[in-house]
């Protein structure tokens, strides 16, 4: 018995005159395809799809000629023969080849080699170990394989020169960092590192397929897409080389939509087109309606590999997280309450653009008073531990809490990593903290990604300020925790019942729970860890010393 007919037609599938029962059950297993389509119904002619057409049809049989009958099981043995290789890949006893390139005194381990090995066998994967474990070593390894040189390494603006320090250190590799956003004559390299922000300007140079592999670092720098100018180029980049590999270990920082964004340069079309993947993933919205299945089928699909700390024998404590509601001043919410109420009512009754606009203004206005509203605060409370000889990272965002932070905690001298330090001040301020000159590290929100060698001078990071992605914040954690840590990590929030605090704080969870379904998808619900204890014997011994001084 035959419900239809299949044909392979210029490298589609493409199923017709299929039983109306038959098509109910098609759109229901592949969601991707609108329910309101009738009559024919096209699949891509990939490994996946062939492997997953012939599922279907073993239950309803469909016509078809033989040698489409031939090139469809020759499809889905394929992709069974790949799915095999990569599951004894990732086996605890999977023995890898020799890896030459590697400087004496230096090794790259079994489990980055593994990752390395998995980009190999199926050419793209988005790698979300956690953080300290060792991404740049798995890249290495990678670029060290004889076929995917010469390599583009995309990094944020900041990590050029340690990519650069790192992969020269352990390896026999040949490095040139680019140089601006005008295209120039290259010389001979193994491996060319691009800033994300060079991307645009390079992109006419994309096309010819002279790199064979492209590694983006914190890839989630492209969760918006070819809506800009990086995203655009970095998809050209993507389509034209052979191998890619996306690193991070968030990411997800917002919400389950900017996966699709993410995927287009890991693997293109994996997830369909954008429209495809809102029918199949979402409501039509931002959210994704069940973010463990999306994390599991891209789990099933070998081309999201995750390993935490714990999978690779470097367990350790719990980060010790502690919420603080901290007073505020009052007086500085209530003088930009005027200019708030004006801007609501223009986010409510304006025009579109005037809506947008408006928002975005009251957030950056809200989010600033709130800042400075309880600076004063965070820094009294961040003077507790530093007079007790505690190493501390104080995390902020705007330049008027760092003015109050810095005039409030003047005499523990502040080393600054903001936005407003040039590269080599940046490396001074970490040798200041890391060498021990000062105890107080003042870094900005979103500037702590790839940052290496904090952990062996600090366990404490204390958040005077929130970002909108909690994502964010697990990054400066893992900043800490991380091999080299020898002791519990403590993430200290101050919090406010007033100003933008709260809607942040409940908007965050929510984010938060979008990220850890896909990342994450059959972890038990975690437990937050909360030991306040050594926090209060330090504010008691702080007391009892003011006491003694008056």
């Amino acid at each position: 018995m035959s419900y239809g007919t299949l044909t392979l037609s210029r490298d589609k599938w493409v199923m017709r005159d299929i039983a109306p029962h038959v098509a109910i059950r098609l759109k229901q297993l592949f969601p991707r395809i609108p329910k309101a389509q009738a009559g024919s119904f096209t699949f891509p002619n990939d490994l996946a799809h062939c492997a997953d057409i012939a599922w279907f049809i073993s239950r309803y049989p469909l016509d078809m000629k033989p040698g489409h009958r031939a090139a469809l099981d020759a499809g889905r043995a394929m992709f069974e023969a790949e799915q095999t290789r990569m599951e004894e890949i990732l086996r605890p006893d999977y023995v890898p080849g020799e890896l030459a390139g590697v400087r004496d005194g230096f090794s790259v381990r079994h489990y980055q080699r593994q990752a390395a090995d998995l980009t190999l066998a199926r050419k793209s994967l988005l790698l979300g170990d956690d953080v300290g474990l060792g991404k740049t070593y798995t890249a290495a390894a990678l670029i060290l394989s004889m076929q995917t040189r010469p390599a583009a390494v995309v990094v944020q603006p900041h990590l050029q020169g340690q990519w650069h320090d790192k992969l020269t250190e352990f390896t026999t590799l040949t490095v040139h960092c680019i140089r601006g956003t005008r295209p120039y004559e290259l010389p001979p390299a193994d491996v060319y590192i691009f800033k994300y922000s060079q991307l645009m300007g390079w992109v006419d140079t994309f096309g010819d397929g002279f790199f064979k592999c492209v590694v983006w670092d914190e890839v989630q720098e492209l969760r918006r897409g070819a809506d800009s100018g990086k995203g655009a180029a970095a998809q050209v980049l993507a389509r034209n080389a052979e191998y890619r590999l996306g690193l991070s270990a968030t990411p997800i920082y917002n919400y389950g939509v900017e996966l699709w964004n993410i995927m287009e340069v890991i693997e293109p079309g994996l997830l369909g087109s954008h429209g495809e993947f809102l029918r199949e993933w979402t409501g039509g919205d931002q959210q994704v309606k069940d973010p463990a299945a999306l994390g599991t089928f891209l789990r099933e699909q070998k081309v999201f590999l995750r390993r935490q700390k714990c999978d690779v024998g470097q367990q350790m404590p719990p980060v010790n997280t502690i919420v603080e509601q901290i007073g505020s001043d009052e007086e500085a919410l209530r003088s930009i309450e005027a200019i708030a109420r004006q801007l609501a009512i223009r986010t409510t009754e304006g025009s579109f653009m005037e809506r947008g606009r408006a928002g975005r203004e009251l957030d950056l206005l809200l989010r600033q008073a709130t800042g400075v509203a309880k600076a004063r605060y965070v820094a009294q409370y961040a003077r507790i531990l530093l007079e007790n000889d505690i190493p501390v990272m104080l995390m902020g965002w705007h330049r008027e809490c760092y003015d109050i932070w810095n005039r409030e905690l003047a005499d523990f001298k502040p080393a600054m990593y903001t936005g407003s330090e040039t590269d080599k001040q940046k490396r001074e301020a970490i040798e200041a903290f890391t060498s021990g000159a000062t105890n107080c590290f003042m870094m900005s929100l979103r500037a702590g990604a790839g940052v290496d060698g904090l952990q062996h001078r600090c366990s404490t990071v204390i958040f005077g300020e929130l970002d909108w992605s909690p994502q964010v914040h697990l990054q400066i954690i893992g900043r800490l925790l991380r091999e080299g840590q020898l002791e519990q990590v403590t993430a200290i929030f101050l919090n406010s019942d007033n100003g933008s605090d709260p809607p942040m704080v409940q908007l965050l969870g929510l984010k938060a729970s979008q990220s850890a379904g896909i990342v994450d998808p059959n972890a038990p619900l975690a437990h937050r860890h909360t030991d306040k204890s050594r926090i209060q014997a330090l504010a008691e011994k702080y007391l009892r010393q003011v006491r003694k001084a008056a």
